[in-house]
């Protein structure tokens, strides 16, 4: 934990918490070391000082408004698997828990919305609504993020290529602010022109400017069936080649992703299940596609497989193996699917970031990136959605000392930030900025754009006191 110079966490001021939600108050050796880090706890560890498991706006609003009066720092957290640490205690204060806040409230069919809690995760909602005959779209690779961790980094995932990402589909939310107040933004409905948006500047906002606690989420009729294609290269220069093709065919894939043999071989032995071919026709395969399509009807599909066929095949492609049993469609999703934690099992020191780049940048940009591994003493994997431009590039090692780890990754990501707004991307796709990425953010938003960042902070939170030291914000 950090220096500061916020309040001190007081048994008076613990005794309100316990009085405004009795036994879900947390201190000292109660709280649970998972509490401390996100999935990626090279970002740092912060330990606070109380965790409170919420179960109503009104309750955390109440807490909110205390810690407000006392100049406490206060967390909020969903599933706590996060990249970046966002939603990590670094300086200490009240951390709330909101996975217990996991009731999805209703469904408004006539106006295709699904109202929850933000503690319901995603997983959760995607087989209700599928059990309705709807289809929530985002997808993130991470099926047991809550659903409001997914609005605050503005989450993407594998369907973001034809459906976009989850931006798209929030329609109205609650919040607590940093004052305790309770606020409404946005509505069900489908566009407006009713000042600034602050419904969108919430979304994305990783916790900084607010506390969601219930959102209204736009969902559509599911899709009658579906088909996956795995599609396997010699090389990856020839298979990200290709991502373009489908789109100037006119071609919608429900996904689109990318992945080198060496990862998806780690997600085999991962799960101990074989589902990607090795080689073909004599020759060795080097990188896959894996894409999805939605449609009414098989017809609809196979039409759609020999379209798509005829344009892998004048790009290089091996071979186009069909998945188009619930068997086969869940082997090869579950495969990619398994790449973080794939790695994470091989690996002692991680570091990733998620940039995104045009998609007619990706060839070009995965080249450069992979040149500079004889730079350094870890290695590279990556893989990603292509055909949104989203790479998920990973640094790894097993053998090397943290701290050399550090100053080396340090400045590999420096570079490959620098190279991805040279090709017209951004340093997040979707994983946000958090604690981790906050000086790679400076370097790229430039000194206008971090003021106008840090003042709307300001006009939020003038105490400092939601998820501070995040973002754009450093104290």
């Amino acid at each position: 934990m950090q220096e500061s110079k916020y309040g001190k966490v007081t048994p008076e001021l613990i005794e309100e918490f316990k009085k405004i939600v009795p036994g879900k108050v947390h201190v000292n050796g109660d709280i649970n070391e998972d509490y401390f880090h996100d999935e990626m706890p090279i970002y740092g560890k912060g330990a606070p000082d109380v965790v409170v498991e919420a179960t109503t706006t009104e309750d955390i609003a109440s807490i909110v408004k205390l810690c407000y009066e006392n100049n406490i720092p206060v967390i909020p957290r969903g599933a706590g698997t996060g990249l970046t640490g966002a939603a990590v205690a670094i300086y200490g204060g009240v951390m709330i828990d909101m996975s217990k806040m996991n009731k999805i409230l209703g469904y408004d069919k006539e106006n295709f919305v699904v109202k929850v809690q933000a503690g319901v995760l995603l997983n959760d909602l995607a087989e209700d609504a599928q059990k309705q005959g709807l289809m929530y779209p985002p997808d993130p690779g991470e099926k047991f993020a809550t659903l409001g961790g997914n609005v605050s980094t503005n989450a993407g995932g594998m369907r973001a290529v034809k459906y976009g990402c989850t931006r798209d589909y929030v329609r109205a939310m609650t919040v607590v602010l940093p004052t305790g107040e309770i606020v409404k933004m946005g509505a069900t409905v489908s566009k407006t022109s009713t000042g600034y948006s602050l419904l969108n500047l919430m979304i994305g906002s990783e916790g900084t400017l607010g506390i969601i606690t219930e959102l209204t989420l736009k969902v559509i009729p599911a899709p009658k069936e579906t088909i996956s294609l795995i599609i396997p290269y010699e090389n990856l220069e020839d298979c990200i080649a290709t991502v373009p093709k489908f789109f100037m065919a006119h071609l919608q894939p429900q996904a689109l992703e990318f992945m080198e043999k060496e990862i998806v071989l780690a997600s085999e032995r991962y799960l101990g299940k074989s589902v990607f071919p090795q080689k073909l026709d004599g020759i060795d395969i080097g990188a896959y596609l894996l894409v999805t399509f939605d449609g009414d009807n098989m017809e609809e599909l196979e039409a759609i497989t020999e379209q798509a066929s005829e344009v892998v095949f004048e790009q290089g492609a091996i071979d186009v193996l069909v998945a188009d049993t619930p068997a086969k469609k869940k082997d090869a999703w579950a495969a990619r699917s398994s790449f973080l934690e794939a790695i994470e099992a091989e690996t002692k020191l991680l570091d990733e970031c998620d940039v995104v780049v045009p998609v007619n940048q990706i060839a070009k940009y995965l080249t450069f990136v992979k040149s500079l591994e004889d730079d350094y003493d870890f290695k590279i994997k990556s893989f990603g959605h292509a055909g949104d431009g989203n790479l998920h590039i990973y640094a790894c090692a097993n053998d090397m000392d943290e701290a050399v780890f550090k100053k080396q990754v340090a400045d590999f990501m420096k570079i490959i930030y620098k190279k991805a707004a040279e090709c017209g991307g951004l340093i997040s796709g979707e994983h946000g900025i958090g604690y981790g990425k906050m000086d790679y953010l400076a370097d790229f938003a430039g000194e206008a754009n971090m003021r106008i960042m840090k003042g709307i902070k300001e006009v939020f939170d003038p105490k400092m006191i939601l998820n501070p030291g995040k973002v754009c914000y450093k104290l």
